[in-house]
Parts: C-alpha cells; sequence; structure tokens
C-alpha cells in the first residue's frame, strides 16, 4: 500500500515517541560531546531534501572542527567518542527532529551533498522524488560496503516501489543491521569515498561531507 499521509503518520508518531523515550540518552550523548569535543555539540550541514529543497540535517558532532588552511582527511577528524557514536548510530539520532519536522521520513534515500547534485544521471536525481530518509533500501542493502552505482540505483528502486508495509521491513531490518554495526563505513575510509570526484572533489582530500563545517 502507498499512503504518503499513513507515512507520514507514522513518520510523526514514532519520531515523537522515541524522542521522548530517547531524551535522557539523548542528553548524556550531548554533554560527553560538550565534555570532549566542546562546541557545537550538533553538526548541522544543508542538504537537499525532497524535490531537491535545501534543509539542514541534524546529527550528534563526531569529528573536530576543520582547519579552512590544512584540509584533513576524515579519518584524522574523528574523535574516539564520535567513533563509538557512529558504530552505534547513535550520532543520527538528532535526526529525529528532521522527521518530526517534515524535512525527512523515516525511510528513504539518505540525504547526500548538495555538491552532488550535478553529479547524478537523469534517473539518480529521481531520489529526490520523495523525502530523504534515516534510513532506507540502500542502507539495508550493506550501507557505504556499496559501492555508488549500486547504493544510487536501490535509491531509485525504492522510489518506485515504496509501500508502508516495505517501510516497516526496512526498520525491521535497520536495527538488525545497527545492532550488528555492519556497514558503517567504505573498506579503505573513515567514511564514504566522494561521489565521482573527477566531476568536482578536491585533489588528495576524502570530501564526505565531514561532521563540522570548517569554522
Amino acid at each position: 500500500m502507498r499512503s504518503p499521509t499513513l507515512k507520514r503518520i507514522i513518520d510523526i508518531v514514532t519520531a515523537a515517541a522515541a524522542l521522548v523515550v530517547l531524551a535522557v540518552p539523548m542528553g548524556l550523548v550531548a554533554l560527553a560531546i560538550r565534555a570532549t569535543m566542546g562546541s557545537p555539540v550538533l553538526f548541522r550541514h544543508v542538504r537537499p531534501g525532497l524535490d531537491e529543497r535545501p534543509f539542514e540535517l541534524l546529527k550528534f558532532r563526531t569529528m573536530s572542527v576543520a582547519d579552512h588552511d590544512v584540509p584533513a582527511l576524515d579519518a584524522q577528524r574523528i574523535t574516539a567518542l564520535g567513533r563509538v557514536l557512529r558504530a552505534t548510530s547513535i550520532d543520527e539520532l538528532p535526526t529525529l527532529l528532521n522527521v518530526l519536522r517534515g524535512d525527512m521520513s523515516l525511510v528513504g534515500p539518505r540525504p547526500l551533498l548538495e555538491r552532488y547534485l550535478d553529479r547524478y544521471t537523469p534517473e539518480e536525481r529521481r531520489r529526490h522524488e520523495v523525502r530523504p530518509g534515516m534510513t532506507g533500501l540502500a542502507q539495508v542493502s550493506g550501507r557505504n560496503v556499496l559501492g555508488w552505482d549500486e547504493r544510487l540505483a536501490l535509491d531509485v528502486r525504492y522510489v518506485e516501489t515504496w509501500t508502508v508495509i516495505g517501510d516497516l521491513r526496512i526498520l525491521a531490518r535497520t536495527v538488525a543491521q545497527v545492532l550488528r554495526r555492519e556497514g558503517t563505513s567504505e573498506p579503505g575510509h573513515a567514511t564514504r569515498s566522494e561521489l565521482r570526484p573527477e566531476i568536482g572533489a578536491m585533489p588528495g582530500v576524502e570530501q564526505t561531507g565531514g561532521d563540522v563545517p570548517p569554522a
């Protein structure tokens, strides 16, 4: 059953309930980040959402602040606490606020970087025909272990085939995947390699969207 209204209701009810239940643990994580990394506690980054409209993505911060003058690999900026937050997907919990606000859905293609918009094929840009998700078909099919072409193809497949029941199945598979801590990073990278760097990446720097924009 494809019901955008029911999908949105499930998003609102689930995100609101999760934020209430997780309020205390999220507060403790925020304090730990503040104590070990300082401010800001939250990572804020503009991403393209539904119909490519920009929104501000929220996550817990896991990296040290980037230096304008000394570009650094993600692996050099991730802190010890940040590795734990990423491995357990706890860094994603503030994204529930994006779901509650309507920027995102619980399930959908993951929101990628704005600079990638010109690197998609016309077919791949269809991933923006639905709200981006905290998890999605590509995430439960391999997450960051997948190559870019396969990952983007799965995003388009989701757009074409999603159902409410399918979303519930993806959520169940996501829980199992998080518990196994699988696919959190691409082999050989701290996070994820650049999408089609020949179209515009900075040579020699792993640009994955990072975690803290330059101060």
